[in-house]
């Protein structure tokens, strides 16, 4: 049995799945394999993303996972440091469209461009709400290095908060 607040599947409660209104008959995708590879995509704790977690936690920072950053938006942030208001987003090349690596699916083209299109304009669009409300929002693409991520983010948190507590303990770690 799963600790007190969460289901017996593991995950918290305040997670709601969304129901699938779709089914393979109605589903927008190509083909069942295609439709089988939109599905089993994961919506947090991916592989780039535990890694930048890791060592953020190692270096002493705690955070939020998979929160909405303010209240009524329904957008959720991979990673939220609520006092520091830093929100950071760990995009995946595909789904947003990165320019390095970013693909266009040759079959159903027309949808996947509106549906990428339409992803690039909500990353806009909540950037820019959540800069209006004061929060630093930290975008980085799943194929940059985790190290690299995590001390954009680290430095950004710090100087945030206005502590040390931190950048003293990375710094006492690179000495050992």
């Amino acid at each position: 049995m799963g600790s007190v607040g969460q289901k017996a599947t593991g995950r918290p409660r305040s997670v709601r799945r969304t129901p699938r209104t779709t089914t393979a008959d109605t589903s927008t995708a190509s083909t069942p394999a295609v439709r089988s590879r939109m599905q089993a995509q994961r919506a947090r704790d991916t592989g780039p993303e535990l890694a930048v977690r890791r060592l953020l936690h190692a270096v002493g920072l705690r955070y939020r996972v998979d929160r909405a950053p303010l209240k009524g938006m329904r957008r959720r942030a991979d990673l939220v440091f609520g006092p520091a208001r830093v929100a950071v987003y760990i995009d995946g090349c595909f789904w947003h469209s990165c320019p390095q690596h970013g693909t266009r699916p040759a079959s159903n083209a027309d949808w996947w461009d509106s549906k990428l299109e339409a992803n690039r304009r909500r990353d806009a669009d909540t950037n820019q709400r959540l800069t209006q409300a004061g929060w630093v929002v930290l975008r980085a693409w799943e194929h940059e290095d985790p190290q690299d991520v995590a001390d954009r983010v680290r430095k950004v948190v710090i100087a945030r908060r206005g502590d040390r507590i931190s950048s003293d303990r990375a710094s006492n770690e690179g000495a050992a």
